[in-house]
């Protein structure tokens, strides 16, 4: 039966979709060029959150265009988080081609499941995760499969973590080890594995932000002195705060000794080793049992394409494989992997389709020296600072990742916490870049975050004088005089 519009009208379902995708296509593809004068971002008000919630009542049919435009009114209201401004969190500066392999998965809408509903892209997932294991420096032996992302990456090692090290008697004794600087999400996995809050240690970090080794192994040391059972060790390679890299190496060697479970949080920092000219930054990676990965950070993907990789691929079967009568017909052999054994999800898409369209089309060198291009703005934005009266850098460049503060002279330090916060909401509200605070040893700090290959290095320069002529503006309007 045929539908019909909101005039009333008859209207074949599918009529007007070939010139609606053409339309959305040409659109995205303008605004992506034009980006940089675009809102950095747009909150939407009472008023618009009001009309926004009769948008999502369904009601009467609507004509296809109506909707759309609906669609672009709600989208509006975002944080441009691909703006080549925008430095807080990680942004998502995603490429074009990402976008397009996105649109042919989605077009597609294959169940990645199994071998038997996926066979063309389960080749795919499994050889892409083979060469992204090498990559990293991970042996033949190694596996993996796509998750939605790091939360989800970093659940999924720490389920084999505590397979592979403890007997069931020894979760209630169990103790896993993190950094002070280590990402929220793994504390959150480590709750939904059922550990609570007495069974976490937060190893304290040097003045590099690394995971202090010599006390991680006093710590581990005690532990089992008390007849508790360390299991696992959480290393970051990239963190959020400051991009720092824990010693992977001498982690490593203690996690081999105690026989630990050595998982790498490297869901922004692993991407380095495609870097063509910055991997040495994270030797020592492929020497852990795990490794979590966001290819929709520093590869420019999408959201909802990361990965986990594991040392050894037989061991995801001994965690993860299930049977029912209703998949019987779904055969699994060595070449014919079903991933939905992999891991955690049975319906999932073909996530790794997007990032192997992207690598395919721009290539291996190409997308390292757009990972290259992150290291150099971070160290651009360092430079300038460092040039200026009254900035203090906190942590320096590193991973694409710079904090620093303003610090005029004679303020009270109670005052400069409030003085860069307000330095961070003048740059956003003015729409000149998106630099955001976070915490430096009790500190309230701006950060830096810069991995967009749109952005030229001279145009970091532009940014760190507007910056600094903001926090003058500020100190002026408080002292009432030029600053």
């Amino acid at each position: 039966m045929a539908e019909h519009n909101s005039q009333g009208s008859k209207e074949h379902p599918d009529a007007g979709i070939s010139q609606a995708i053409q339309a959305i296509v040409q659109e995205h593809l303008q605004l992506n060029q034009d980006i940089a004068s675009d809102a950095i971002v747009n909150i939407a008000s009472s008023e618009e959150t009001s009309l926004f919630d009769q948008y999502a009542v369904p009601g009467a049919p609507r004509s296809l265009e109506s909707v759309i435009e609906e669609a672009k009114h709600i989208y509006d209201y975002r944080l441009r988080m691909d703006h080549p401004r925008f430095f807080g969190f990680i942004p998502s500066p995603v490429s074009p081609i990402s976008w397009v392999g996105e649109v042919l998965n989605s077009a597609y809408n294959t169940h990645a499941g199994s071998w038997f509903q996926s066979s063309g892209p389960s080749i795919i997932e499994r050889s892409l995760i083979v060469w992204l294991a090498s990559k990293a420096g991970m042996p033949s032996s190694a596996g993996g499969a796509f998750v939605s992302g790091g939360s989800m990456a970093n659940l999924t090692a720490m389920m084999l973590a505590r397979d592979q090290i403890l007997n069931f008697e020894q979760r209630a004794t169990a103790v896993a080890y993190v950094s002070d600087q280590t990402h929220s999400s793994v504390m959150k996995g480590l709750r939904v594995l059922g550990l609570a809050n007495h069974q976490l240690r937060k190893v304290p970090t040097d003045q590099l932000f690394q995971m202090d080794v010599q006390k991680l192994a006093d710590m581990v040391c005690e532990d089992t002195s008390l007849g508790l059972t360390p299991f696992i060790v959480v290393a970051s390679c990239g963190t959020t705060n400051t991009g720092s890299i824990d010693p992977l190496h001498p982690i490593a060697d203690l996690c081999a000794e105690h026989h630990l479970w050595m998982h790498v949080d490297g869901a922004y920092g692993a991407s380095a080793v495609l870097s063509t000219s910055h991997r040495e930054a994270v030797s020592g990676l492929g020497r852990a049992d795990s490794i979590s990965w966001d290819a929709h950070k520093w590869l420019f993907q999408t959201y909802g394409c990361g990965l986990f990789l594991v040392k050894e691929k037989k061991l995801l079967l001994e965690t993860f494989a299930n049977d029912a009568e209703y998949i019987r017909d779904a055969v699994e052999g060595e070449d014919a992997p079903n991933f939905w054994n992999y891991g955690i999800e049975l319906t999932r898409p073909a996530r790794a389709m997007k990032l192997w369209f992207t690598l395919r089309t721009l290539g291996e060198s190409a997308v390292g020296e757009m990972i290259d291009h992150g290291f150099l703005l971070a160290g651009r934005a360092e430079e300038e600072l460092r040039k200026l009266p009254h900035w203090q850098i906190l942590s320096p460049a590193k991973m694409a990742i710079v904090t620093f503060r303003f610090v005029p002279d004679e303020t009270e330090e109670s005052d400069l916490d409030s003085i860069n916060q307000r330095v961070s909401k003048r740059l956003v509200s003015s729409n000149s870049c998106g630099i955001l605070t976070t915490k430096i040893r009790g500190h309230v700090a701006l950060r830096i975050c810069a991995i967009s290959p749109k952005l030229q290095l001279d145009d970091m320069t532009a940014v760190i004088h507007k910056l600094n002529e903001t926090a003058k503006k500020i100190v002026a309007e408080d002292v009432g005089k030029d600053y």
